[in-house]
Order: C-alpha cells, then sequence, then structure tokens
C-alpha cells in the first residue's frame, strides 16, 4: 500500500508529466497499429443512445461534433470551421466545413445537423437539457446552420462536444426505429477512424478514413481496442507490449504507480478537463428508506470518504462537497459538511425511524477497484446499523436496473462539462426525471425552488450573478442529500512513449487519435 507522502508525490508526477507525454519528436510520421485497452468492453458504439465512458471514448474516434475543445475548453473548429454571435447573443451562426462525408461517401450537410438534433432530443438527456434553451435551428443553405435562443445562454458554444452532440447520418435514420437501426451496430460517422469489426469479448477495430476531411490524417492506420475483462492482465498486455495504451481508469490504480515506472512508459493527467469526473451513489428518493432525508443524511456521514481516496483509489482524487466538482465554474465550498461520524450517522438513522428494512447496494461493475469500493461502502453502511444487500450485475445489467429505478443505492460518476448548466443541473431538476435514462435526474429528486434556481443560473448575467444563484443551489442541494458524493476522481493515461500528440484537447484520448503518430 503507498504511503501517503508517496501518493502526494506520485500524484505530482503524473500531473506534471502531461508535457513529457505530449511533446512531438519531430515531424508526424504516418502508418502504424495502436493497440489501446478499452474497460469495460462498452455496451455499444451508437452515441446518440449510448453515453457512457467507453462508448464516449471509442465512438469519439468514428463520430465528430460541430466543435472541438482545448483543455482550457476554448471553442476550436470541428466540423463547424468558423462561427458567430449576434449581438444580443440569441442568434449563433454555424458555417460547417465544404468537403466532409460520411464513411459511406454520402456528403454532410445542414440537413444532417437538423436531423441530429431532432433525433437527440428524443434519445440523448443531457443534449435535450442543453438545447432547451433553443428556440428555432434552421439551415439556409447546405452549409449554414442558425441556432436561434430563446434568452442568452452563456455556456451555449459548450454543447457541441462529439459526445454531447454527436452528428447523426440523416439518410441512415430518418424514417427508422432508432433502438433497432443495424448500424447501431456498425456505426457510420463522419471521424478519422472507421468501424471495421467488433468481436465481443476481444476486440473493436477501427480502420483509417482515407477521405478524411482534416488532409494528412490520421495519421495511424489502425486501432484495436483490446477488451481484457482481467484487471492483472491489462497491466501484463501493457508490460509485455501487447497495448501501447492504457487510457485513464483502465487499470487499477494500485498498479498505476508500478506501470508509470517502466522503461518507455509516459503518463499523463491531461485530458479530462472537460469532464471533470464526480464519482456518487444514486440514492432512491422515490421509496424505501432512502426517501427518507435524514437516512440519506446519514449515508453521507457513514461513509468514509477519505479511506476511499487514500486506499482505494491510492490518492487519485479529491472528496467531493458536493454536486460540483472544484475545477468547474462556479464551484463553493461553502456547504454543509459531511465529515466521516457513525455517531451522527446513527442517531440519523433513530430519528428517521428505521428498522432495519433490506437496502440493495449495486456496485459499478468497472473493475476491481470499484469493487473494493462498493464492499468498503457496504461495510460503512452496515457498521451503523444498514442492512445492506449487495446485487451483482455486469455493466449492460446495471446501466438496466438504474434505468428502470429497480435500485436503492447505486455507484455511479458523471462529467460536470465544464459549466453547471452543461452537466450538473440535469441530474437535480425535476424535468430531468425520465424512465430509461441513465444520466440524468435517476434519483427521481424533485425541489421547485431547485428547478427555479437552476433555470435562472442558467441564462442569468453577468456570471457574478450566475455565481450567486449557483451558491445558493449548492447549499440547498447538500442539506437535501439526493444523492451521496464521493470523490473527484482522477484518471493517469499511461502510454508508450512512442505514441505522440495523443492527448490535445480537453476529453482526451476520447478524440485525441485524429492527431495520434507513432515515432518509429
Amino acid at each position: 500500500m503507498l504511503t501517503r507522502s508517496l501518493v502526494v508525490a506520485f500524484i505530482g508526477f503524473f500531473l506534471g508529466a502531461a508535457v513529457l507525454a505530449e511533446e512531438p519528436n519531430g515531424a508526424p510520421k504516418m502508418g502504424g497499429v495502436i493497440n489501446a485497452v478499452i474497460q469495460p468492453e462498452p455496451p455499444g458504439l451508437m452515441l446518440a443512445m449510448i453515453q457512457n465512458g467507453p462508448t464516449q471514448m471509442v465512438a469519439g474516434n468514428i463520430f465528430e461534433g460541430l466543435l472541438r475543445y482545448s483543455p482550457k475548453l476554448e471553442p476550436l473548429p470541428g466540423l463547424a470551421e468558423s462561427w458567430t454571435v449576434s449581438p444580443d447573443a440569441k442568434v449563433y451562426t454555424f458555417k460547417l466545413k465544404p468537403g466532409v462525408t460520411w464513411h459511406d461517401g454520402k456528403p454532410f450537410t445542414s440537413a444532417d445537423v437538423l436531423f441530429s438534433i431532432e433525433m437527440l432530443k428524443q434519445t440523448h438527456a443531457r443534449a435535450r437539457n442543453n438545447l432547451a434553451m433553443v428556440e428555432k435551428v434552421e439551415a439556409p443553405d447546405d452549409l449554414t446552420v442558425v441556432f436561434t435562443l430563446k434568452e442568452p445562454f452563456g455556456p451555449f458554444l459548450g454543447i457541441f462536444e462529439v459526445g454531447s452532440m454527436p452528428m447523426i447520418p440523416k439518410h441512415l435514420y430518418e424514417g427508422t426505429d432508432y433502438k433497432t437501426n443495424p448500424y447501431n451496430n456498425a456505426p457510420i460517422g463522419t471521424g478519422p477512424f472507421m468501424f471495421k469489426e467488433w468481436q465481443k469479448g476481444s476486440f473493436i477495430h477501427l480502420v483509417k478514413n482515407p477521405n478524411y476531411h482534416e488532409k494528412g490524417k490520421p495519421y495511424i492506420d489502425e486501432i484495436y481496442w483490446q477488451v481484457i475483462p482481467d484487471a492483472a492482465a491489462r497491466s501484463v498486455a501493457f508490460e509485455t507490449g501487447k497495448v501501447d495504451v492504457l487510457p485513464g481508469g483502465s487499470v487499477e490504480n494500485f498498479d498505476v504507480p508500478r506501470l508509470s515506472k517502466l522503461k518507455d512508459t509516459c503518463v499523463t493527467g491531461a485530458g479530462w478537463e472537460f469532464f471533470s469526473p464526480l464519482a456518487w451513489l444514486w440514492l432512491n428518493n422515490r421509496s424505501g428508506p432512502t426517501a427518507n432525508k435524514k437516512v440519506r443524511q446519514a449515508i453521507m456521514y457513514a461513509i468514509d470518504r477519505d479511506f476511499a481516496k487514500d486506499v482505494i483509489w491510492n490518492g487519485l482524487g479529491k472528496v467531493a462537497t458536493g454536486p460540483s466538482a472544484s475545477s468547474i465554474k462556479f464551484y463553493t465550498d461553502d456547504v454543509p459538511k459531511y465529515d466521516y461520524d457513525p455517531a451522527k450517522a446513527k442517531a440519523l438513522l433513530k430519528e428517521a425511524g428505521y428498522n432495519g428494512e433490506k437496502i440493495r447496494l449495486l456496485p459499478l461493475a468497472y473493475g476491481e477497484t470499484w469493487q473494493r469500493w462498493a464492499e468498503a461502502v457496504k461495510q460503512n453502511l452496515q457498521d451503523v446499523g444498514l442492512n445492506i444487500e449487495m446485487v451483482a450485475t455486469d455493466v449492460a445489467g446495471g446501466n438496466q436496473k438504474i434505468g428502470d429505478w429497480d435500485y436503492d443505492i447505486a455507484f455511479t460518476y458523471l462529467y460536470q462539462y465544464g459549466d453547471p448548466a452543461l452537466g450538473v443541473s440535469r441530474n437535480y431538476i425535476t424535468s430531468a426525471i425520465q424512465k430509461g435514462q441513465i444520466f440524468n435526474n435517476v434519483e427521481g429528486y424533485s425541489n421547485p425552488e431547485v428547478d427555479k434556481l437552476f433555470a435562472e443560473g442558467a441564462v442569468a448575467t453577468p456570471d457574478s450573478k450566475r455565481k450567486e444563484i449557483y451558491d445558493k443551489v449548492q447549499k440547498m442541494l447538500v442539506e437535501d442529500v439526493p444523492v451521496a458524493w464521493l470523490l473527484e476522481l482522477q484518471f493517469p493515461t499511461i502510454t508508450r512513449c512512442k505514441i505522440k500528440n495523443l492527448i490535445t484537447t480537453g476529453i482526451g484520448v476520447n478524440d485525441g487519435f485524429r492527431d495520434a503518430w507513432i515515432d518509429r
């Protein structure tokens, strides 16, 4: 086990190693194959309908959005080569890049943008929430798209990342049942890589798009996303040279220090700036013991989050204070505090009248670290008198249970997307309660005052007013404990040092293979 001082030293090493990991060495070289681990195996690759981490990581190199984002979250050209904003900040005009084609050769036009928006409103909970301020979308010609907003919306230019608003081919999806469309299993995008093959349980094979709209890119010929269920085997695969890239979260945290010391190995903490992943426990607010606020507060006091950070995550994280990660806009730590206090938890359970009812705990099936965390939380909760039953499931089964609201407590981690209007409000506003979705208001929390504050915060000006509103809503949520916030997560990416320029944007590996090359 790492000591606290070694943990701190290692964190400093890997965060500081970003420059070493991404410093190009001369002109990019063409060709080659990269083997990367994907963990766990994604349930699918259709980004318009599946938004979990592994899906975004693979499919972000197949599909594209109108914009990309720098590590400082500045908008960059994507499928849109330029954009303008009207003086009243209500009209956004995007000029699409000419000559872009889908992987089947059909042209990408503004008609695809209009179709994608309408499809995503039905299939993508976060996109639907992000588009709530849009009054209309028009396409005056094949290469122009105009968004007119109901009122100014400060974070609007932040909603066009590939995982947030992927462009979908109209000619393949219009008039079909989206859920059963055969192209869900053989996705067609505009991105630098094309889907070639998926051998379930073994690998996902992507190949270079020879007609990609960025001349000369991509540099590499093929990507094999290797599916290796066993955690130890994933580490061995890197050690023995079977894989070249271990994306953040693909190996257990206790293996990171050892792997980082291997010869010709580079480590970086960069590439997560857009996401700011935050882990928490869904708490069912609808029924059962967790519908009682005092029980939810007791759960917060019962969990030893510092232990989780230092021991289970080897220091790769930060104890969360509430619904916002400390790295996004308008964060405040001026909220009620829930230090580890089993005695306080027991007192609250007594006040709540808890009588030993069974409470189902659903782990996240993302590997040994998450399983260890679930066992630790189970023990914490049992220690204060809660009757906890662990429910074993795989990724797809867990998603199904959460989407069906068939749980009492469930592990998750979600992305924050740089602004509370984009990545935080969706988990707490009443309008985001929708069965079948797993990344919205799954817990069923409803508070009209919170709804009102989030609506006001999204459109308020100037930013000082937004901060005032978001400070207030954070305090209210932390008092109500709709979910049990755990840790702000850190995910180092480990690569062979010969892999150059893989992480150049705020979403890292998810759209990084476009620019990556192998120094051979």
